[in-house]
């Protein structure tokens, strides 16, 4: 797991130790970044289930301006602590060891420009971050989110579908706000 292109391009990542985490891959994402590029420089970031914090500090690496990361678990935050330090992004990156309801009911409306969210597969994890997201409101007006999930889970939400994207076993589902702007994605 590396960072693959901007100011940290090549930083090696450490992995959450155990099983209870599934980092994406190099190959998702970098194509996911290839897909919202030309979003991700000055963005407002949240990465809501951060696990190794990768999405979140390559889109630092990218030229985001701000990432909070939220994540739980502490084994898993001690890591995105010590990722966004070796990719020397930490200046940027603000951790908060928080449950991802919790933390989505007292962030300020209309923040984010990018949300990712990369909770475990299967369930109604994905699903509840995205009623949350809607509910108070967090996604600024041109803001996208970005769901990775597997291609059998199925999550109901109020955003518009922008696009989908299928790698292997994984599906990559680009959202916006229904009365959002923009659909370049």
């Amino acid at each position: 797991m590396r960072v693959v292109s901007g100011s940290a391009r090549g930083c090696k990542l450490t992995p959450v130790p155990g099983m209870n985490t599934r980092p994406t891959t190099d190959r998702v994402k970098e194509s996911l970044f290839n897909i919202i590029q030309m979003r991700v420089r000055e963005a407002v970031v949240l990465d809501l289930f951060a696990g190794t914090g990768q999405l979140g500090i390559e889109a630092l690496s990218r030229g985001a301006s701000h990432c909070d990361f939220v994540e739980k678990d502490k084994t898993a935050y001690s890591t995105v602590q010590n990722n966004t330090q070796a990719a020397r992004v930490a200046d940027r990156a603000f951790l908060h060891a928080a449950d991802a309801q919790t933390f989505v009911s007292h962030a300020r409306a209309g923040r984010y420009d990018l949300i990712f969210l990369d909770p475990p597969y299967g369930g109604k994890i994905l699903e509840s971050a995205l009623s949350a997201i809607e509910t108070f409101d967090i996604l600024s007006t041109n803001g996208i989110i970005i769901c990775e999930s597997a291609v059998e889970d199925v999550f109901a939400h109020g955003f518009e579908t922008v696009k989908t994207y299928r790698y292997g076993a994984t599906l990559i589902t680009v959202l916006q706000r229904r009365d959002g702007r923009t659909d370049e994605t």
